[in-house]
C-alpha cells in the first residue's frame, strides 16, 4: 500500500479532498444547522423534512444532466467549476434571507455538494485504475469520514463563539482558499494507467454499456434495492440527529464526540474492502456489504443508553468502509468505462433521490408518532431482504463480467 500511495499520491490526494471538502454538501454537516434553520423559519420536524426533500429531488433530477459532463470535460476542469459553485452554496446557507433562498441553498448544496463533488472523484479514480482500483477506492473515500469527523466538532466550536452562520461563511472561506487550488495543482496531470491496469482490464472491467442499456437492465433495478439502502439510512440518522437526541436525553456533545469513532472505523474497513476488491472482485462482496448496516440499525432502534450511540457509530463505520469502497469500485466491473460518467450520475441521482426520500417521509412519520427507533428497526429488515436478493443476482453478473464478442473485443449494449 506504502509504493502504491508513493506512487499514486497526487490523484488520491486530489479525490481525497474532493470528498473531503464534499462534507458541505452532505446531510450531516447540513443537520447541524437543523435547529437554528428550524427556529428561524418557524417550521415542525416533518415540514423541515419535506423542504430538505423537494431541494434535493430537484438536485437528483438535476445531476444526470450535469454529472455526464465528465465524459467530456477532464475531472479537473469539472472540478474547477463545482468548488467555486459550492462556495457560493455556503454563504447563500448562511445569508439567506427567506424560505425561498434557504431552499434554494439546500439544492445547490445538495447537487453541487454531496453530488458532483463525490462523483467527479470517483468516476476519475474508476477511470485511471483497474488493477488498484479497490485500493485507490478504498483511499479517497475515507475523505467523507474525515469530515464527518473533524467538521461536527468544529462547527459546533465556531457555532458556540461566533454563531452557526459563521460556520457556514468559514466553510466557504475554505473552499476557496484551501480545496480550490490544492485539488487543480494536484490533477494538473492526468494519469496514465500501466500494464497491470492493462492485465485486469478484462476480468475486472465489464465490456461498455450505454445509458439506454443500463435502464433496460433488470439487473440495474434489483442492484439499486440494495445500493439505496445505506443512504437512505444514513441520511435518515443524521438529518434527525437534533430530534434523537431530545427524544433518547442525549448530551449533543457526547454524540458529536461519536462521530470519530465511526470514522476511525470506517476508514479501516474501507481499507480492508479495497484489498478484498483487488483480490476477490467488487461482485463477490455484494452478497454481504448490507449485513453491517442491518445490525446497526437494529442497535440504534434498539439500546436507549448513552454507550449504545457509540456502539451504533462503529457499526455505521464498519458499514460505510464497506458500502463506500464497493460502491465507488462496483460500475466499471458491471458496466465498463466508456459511459461511467454518464452512468455513474444517473446511479448517483438515484442515491441522492433515497437521501431525498429519507428525511421527508421519516419527518412525516415522527409527525404522525412513529418513532425513529421504530423505524430504524424496519430499516434493518429491508437491509436482509436486500441482501437475500443481491445474492441471487451478483453470480449472473460475474457470469456476464467479461463477456467479449467473437471478435475478442468488448461489446457495448446498444
Amino acid at each position: 500500500m506504502g509504493t502504491f500511495l508513493r506512487a499514486n499520491a497526487r490523484w488520491i490526494a486530489g479525490g481525497f479532498l474532493l470528498t473531503l471538502f464534499s462534507s458541505f454538501g452532505q446531510t450531516f454537516f447540513i443537520g447541524l444547522s437543523g435547529e437554528e434553520l428550524r427556529a428561524r423559519f418557524s417550521l415542525s420536524d416533518g415540514q423541515f423534512g419535506v423542504i430538505y426533500m423537494m431541494a434535493t429531488l430537484a438536485s437528483a433530477a438535476t445531476l444526470p444532466w450535469l454529472g455526464r459532463i465528465l465524459d467530456v470535460w477532464s475531472g479537473r476542469t469539472v472540478a474547477g467549476l463545482v468548488l467555486p459553485a459550492l462556495a457560493a452554496s455556503c454563504l447563500l446557507m448562511a445569508l439567506s434571507p427567506n424560505l425561498l433562498m434557504m431552499m434554494l441553498a439546500i439544492y445547490l448544496l445538495r447537487l453541487f455538494g454531496q453530488g458532483m463533488m463525490t462523483h467527479t472523484a470517483l468516476t476519475e479514480i474508476n477511470r485511471w485504475f483497474v488493477a488498484g482500483r479497490g485500493r485507490a477506492t478504498s483511499l479517497v473515500v475515507p475523505g467523507h469520514q474525515a469530515g464527518e469527523a473533524i467538521f461536527p466538532l468544529s462547527f459546533a466550536v465556531v457555532a458556540a463563539v461566533w454563531g452557526w452562520q459563521a460556520g457556514w461563511i468559514i466553510g466557504a472561506a475554505l473552499i476557496l482558499i484551501v480545496a480550490l487550488p490544492a485539488i487543480l495543482l494536484l490533477w494538473r496531470i492526468e494519469r496514465i494507467p500501466g500494464d497491470s491496469d492493462s492485465a485486469l482490464a478484462g476480468p475486472r472491467t465489464a465490456r461498455d454499456w450505454t445509458v439506454g442499456a443500463v435502464l433496460r437492465d433488470p439487473a440495474f433495478y434489483l442492484l439499486l434495492m440494495g445500493v439505496l439502502a445505506p443512504p437512505f439510512i444514513g441520511t435518515t440518522v443524521f438529518f434527525h440527529q437534533d430530534y434523537f437526541i431530545e427524544q433518547r436525553g442525549y448530551d449533543p456533545m457526547a454524540f458529536a464526540a461519536a462521530f470519530p469513532a465511526m470514522a476511525v472505523t470506517t476508514v479501516g474497513f474501507a481499507l480492508l474492502c479495497g484489498h478484498l476488491i483487488d483480490r476477490l472482485g467488487a461482485l463477490r462482496l455484494l452478497p454481504v456489504f448490507l449485513l453491517p448496516l442491518a445490525l446497526a440499525t437494529v442497535t440504534a432502534g434498539l439500546l436507549t443508553p448513552v454507550w449504545g450511540v457509540y456502539v451504533f457509530m462503529v457499526l455505521m463505520g464498519v458499514s460505510y468502509g464497506f458500502t463506500s469502497t464497493l460502491l465507488g469500485a462496483l460500475w466499471p466491473e458491471v458496466y465498463g468505462l466508456l459511459h461511467l460518467g454518464a452512468i455513474r450520475s444517473l446511479i448517483v441521482s438515484a442515491m441522492v433521490f433515497s437521501t431525498a426520500l429519507g428525511p421527508g417521509l421519516t419527518g412525516l412519520l415522527i409527525d404522525l408518532g412513529i418513532g425513529l427507533g421504530q423505524q430504524l428497526v424496519w430499516m434493518s429488515v429491508w437491509c436482509l431482504g436486500a441482501s437475500l436478493i443481491l445474492a441471487a443476482v451478483a453470480p449472473r453478473l460475474r457470469r456476464r463480467q467479461a463477456e467479449v464478442s467473437p471478435a475478442g473485443t468488448r461489446r457495448s449494449p446498444a
